[in-house]
């Protein structure tokens, strides 16, 4: 055969041979994409648009937990980070739900971060969907576990609050009918119920006071208010206590502009923090009272001649039921509730309440609240107030 006939029937053989193979490459990558296609089950769009409006946070992952789809607040929660599910429990719960086919529910707490001691506790719900998808809803339960907290650790301390002043009731009334024919004894005993009598009546007017504080809404009673008037009934309310004990209280300044405020129960709270003062300061000694009005803000101080907080206590003296010193209380009359009363009261109002003081040099507690511009006092009655912007400090 003539070589370059030859020549050129190698060259198109080559060329065929060529071609071939790339229509094969090309037509094995389409295969493989479609097998793809067909093995991995498919989210729908329909289903996407559910989880949406669910109102949790939502977690979709593949059959090696890889994630496929998942809504802004499970990363808020630090559920997820890029593609991956970072959280060991959860890692946990979506296997047992592969392995068994059974929807999982469980409140896991997991720390917000690398640092500090801030913790979530989400209520988790794991379920299989589609054919190898697994579905986790996360919803925050944090502020709910620790209300149910606080709610039992007041039960708690309530019940034992009350012991005291019911069992020495209790125990004198007995040694009252023992000594029935010591006259002197009976008044002596009798003198002590009554002390312990006054302390129960307070404690209860205290509790039901603070559990009414947590169940209402100031904007539904508040009304513009002059805080001096406030001041003045409180002062008033504790008149007769300071006579008592030979303490001058002395009420100095005023605030320009009203409050938005329940009157009664801001009352209330400055009735507390004058009766505090009162109660642990020397007989014989004075206290302050200021008002004043400073950007935007009405401020109220209240300052002793006490013995002072050391800096580890100031944080605790607002809880409930904490005291410094349980001997001196008892002393005093005190039952760790008056400052958690006022600690209340200030927050509900949008305010805030602060504590200065040194061992030996008394206290001093200031209370700011956000002031009326006047011009919306002044629109009338049915006119909206709103509370002044109030400039930083």
């Amino acid at each position: 055969m003539n070589p370059v006939l030859l020549g050129l029937l190698s060259g198109i053989l080559g060329l065929a041979v060529g071609v071939f193979g790339v229509v094969a490459y090309f037509s094995s990558q389409r295969h493989r994409r479609e097998l793809a296609e067909v093995d991995e089950p498919a989210l729908s769009e329909g289903a996407a648009e559910i989880l949406g409006v669910l109102g949790r946070a939502y977690i979709v992952v593949d059959g090696i937990d890889g994630v496929v789809r998942a809504s802004p607040g499970a990363y808020a929660f630090g559920l997820v980070r890029g593609h991956t599910l970072v959280q060991d429990d959860v890692l946990a719960l979506t296997g047992r739900v592969r392995r068994d086919g059974v929807i999982e529910e469980r409140n896991v707490e997991l720390h917000r971060g690398p640092l500090g001691q801030g913790s979530l506790i989400l209520q988790l719900r794991v379920a299989p969907i589609a054919e190898e998808y697994i579905l986790i809803l996360a919803d925050d339960r944090t502020e709910a576990t620790r209300t149910e907290e606080m709610r039992n650790d007041f039960v708690a301390n309530v019940s034992h609050e009350l012991k005291t002043p019911v069992g020495a009731i209790s125990l004198l009334s007995e040694a009252i009918d023992e000594a029935a024919a010591d006259e002197e004894a009976v008044r002596r005993f009798a003198k002590r119920m009554q002390k312990e009598t006054v302390r129960l009546s307070a404690l209860v007017q205290d509790i039901i006071e603070l559990s009414r504080l947590q169940g209402t809404d100031v904007v539904d009673h508040a009304e513009p208010a002059d805080i001096n008037e406030l001041v003045n009934d409180a002062v008033e309310a504790n008149r007769l206590a300071a006579e008592e004990r030979n303490i001058t209280v002395v009420v100095g300044g005023a605030a320009e502009n009203p409050v938005y405020a329940d009157g009664p129960m801001l009352t209330t709270a400055f009735r507390n923090l004058i009766d505090n003062a009162i109660r642990y300061s020397p007989e014989g000694s004075q206290i302050g009272v200021g008002i004043r009005s400073r950007d935007g803000l009405a401020r109220v101080t209240v300052t002793d001649r006490g013995p002072g907080i050391a800096a580890e206590d100031q944080e605790r003296v607002f809880e409930r039921f904490y005291r410094i010193d349980d001997d001196r209380s008892r002393n005093t009359g005190g039952n760790g509730l008056g400052l958690s009363i006022v600690k209340h009261v200030v927050a509900n109002h949008g305010g805030e309440v602060d504590l200065w003081s040194q061992p030996g040099q008394g206290s001093t507690f200031t209370v700011k609240l956000p002031e009326l511009d006047t011009a919306d006092s002044e629109d009338g009655p049915d006119a909206p107030a709103a509370p002044a912007r109030a400039g930083k400090e």
